[in-house]
């Protein structure tokens, strides 16, 4: 016999895959669905965190359970695509916001992610990345001037790969992949649209060049309702 709390689940997922109950609507408290599926609020309670669990609600304090919107967008871990590529295959809007853009000189941290020396300087350009009406992705990327002698904010706003491969004829080849789960920063918490989310996926990445040249350092920084993180692995055979 099924466990009451999982056929409550079982409909609340129902209803929320087939559009019945819409993505950022508020569920009903736990009294009433307590009342509504005549049952105890301890039974509701599971459902909820399984809910919860399985990524189909987030929990907000003070306000109750919110429906997650269920259609991620893919986002390959293996490859090399940048926002452009991946955006011209969504069917929402989107948007790149430039938030910060300079020549600098590397702190300690980005000295050591780059390898750098006290006499490099380093592009760093901070974007938010808007899909949808929504501030969901951080952007912040650390270009080695060696490289890549001159951009403009502009390129930002398109694509620097673009312009590092069409203009400066660069070969991106690698990278050098970790993905972390933080707490927001203030930053994030400033430039993305986190209201009621508590953590934050960060893909940080270390780019290299063709003769693994290391070109660049990036921390792409994900609101953790919207993406899927996908790979395709091979079983290597001895």
């Amino acid at each position: 016999m099924t466990n009451k709390y999982l056929t409550i689940y079982n409909t609340l997922v129902e209803e929320i895959k087939s559009g019945k109950i819409m993505p950022k609507t508020l569920l009903p408290s736990e009294n009433e669905l307590a009342e509504q599926f005549n049952t105890s609020r301890e039974t509701i309670r599971k459902a909820l965190n399984l809910l919860s669990q399985n990524g189909y609600i987030q929990k907000v304090r003070g306000k109750g359970s919110i429906v997650i919107d269920i259609n991620k967008f893919d986002f390959p871990i293996s490859g090399l695509v940048s926002f452009k590529e991946l955006a011209d295959k969504l069917n929402s809007s989107h948007r790149t916001i430039v938030n910060a853009f300079s020549l600098i000189k590397p702190d300690h941290f980005i000295k050591k992610q780059l390898q750098l020396s006290s006499k490099d300087q380093v592009w760093k350009i901070v974007r938010t990345r808007e899909i949808g009406g929504e501030k969901i992705i951080l952007d912040k990327d650390f270009l080695n001037k060696k490289y890549v002698p001159d951009i403009t904010p502009e390129i930002g706003e398109h694509s620097i790969y673009e312009y590092l491969e069409n203009q400066l004829h660069l070969t991106i080849s690698f990278a050098k992949k970790e993905i972390v789960v933080e707490e927001p920063t203030d930053e994030d918490r400033s430039l993305l649209d986190l209201e009621g989310y508590h953590n934050v996926v960060v893909i940080k990445s270390h780019v290299y060049l063709d003769d693994a040249s290391l070109f660049q350092y990036t921390e792409s920084r994900h609101r953790p309702d919207k993406f899927r993180f996908v790979d395709f692995a091979r079983r290597s055979h001895s």
